[in-house]
């Protein structure tokens, strides 16, 4: 991921201006690298250094998502929405 994506991503999910380490922030970001490392997957099927990291974001992911949904339920909703990401609890 380039600089330019990485802090159009922040802007966008940031809760105030310069905020680049809420839960919101750090979902998307992380999302973005999921799906970035997802497609190299698809393509070099033994990369197995690549598949530990991918499922180290994976979690990471999760944990945050997790947080995020019984610190501020609604704002979860809307990041899972927004990125496509999870069912609907």
């Amino acid at each position: 991921m380039d600089k330019a994506t990485k802090t159009e991503i922040m802007e966008k999910f940031a809760r105030q201006p310069g905020d680049v380490g809420s839960p919101e922030v750090q979902i998307a970001v992380l999302t973005k690298k999921i799906s970035e490392l997802t497609e190299h997957m698809r393509a070099h099927k033994k990369d197995h250094s690549a598949r530990r990291g991918l499922m180290a974001m994976v979690n990471r992911r999760k944990k945050l998502l997790s947080y995020l949904s019984e610190e501020n339920h609604a704002k979860y909703l809307e990041i899972a929405s927004t990125l496509g990401i999870r069912g609907q609890k």
